[in-house]
């Protein structure tokens, strides 16, 4: 009996640690928590101001058929698309961001084949894509266009 006893008040001692031990852990998940909240998370704007630039830099370092800048200036703007699906899965004009896909397979193609001509078609199906994606999401007033001029001076968008 007196074992008994003692494995019983031994028990006791070790599910009192286990609640500290789990009260511990609570306190430490909600400061966690707390301080994901408060973390910085860039918004759809930043996403697609970024996207803005790779679209520019990919124009012209297309044209100059720097391919495999082209190749990594899209690329880029995959990514960012990834980001936007993960950072901001709660915007609805996320919804049709899908619409991106086709145009970014083609541009892919292009610059696989290193076909200038079929570089500035699938540019400018990349181009309408955003523009319709825009519409869609009753961001019409929103309108993307081929570039004029390189808004980087210090870049040589040319082949090395």
């Amino acid at each position: 009996k007196l074992l008994i006893f003692g494995l019983f008040i031994l028990g006791l001692g070790s599910c009192k640690q286990v609640d500290t031990n789990t009260q511990i852990l609570e306190i430490r998940i909600s400061a966690m928590e707390k301080k994901l909240e408060e973390t910085y998370k860039p918004g759809l704007g930043e996403f697609m101001s970024g996207i803005q630039v790779h679209h520019s830099k990919l124009w012209f370092v297309g044209i100059n058929n720097n391919w495999k800048l082209t190749d990594f200036e899209l690329a880029e703007m995959r990514e960012i698309f990834e980001d936007i699906q993960n950072y901001c899965a709660d915007r609805p004009e996320i919804k049709d961001i899908g619409i991106i896909e086709p145009a970014f397979e083609n541009m892919s193609q292009a610059i696989m084949r290193q076909n200038s001509k079929q570089f500035e078609d699938s540019f400018v199906e990349l181009t309408v894509s955003c523009n319709t994606c825009h519409v869609a999401t009753d961001h019409g007033y929103i309108v993307i266009k081929k570039p004029d001029s390189p808004q980087f001076s210090n870049q040589d968008f040319g082949v090395q």
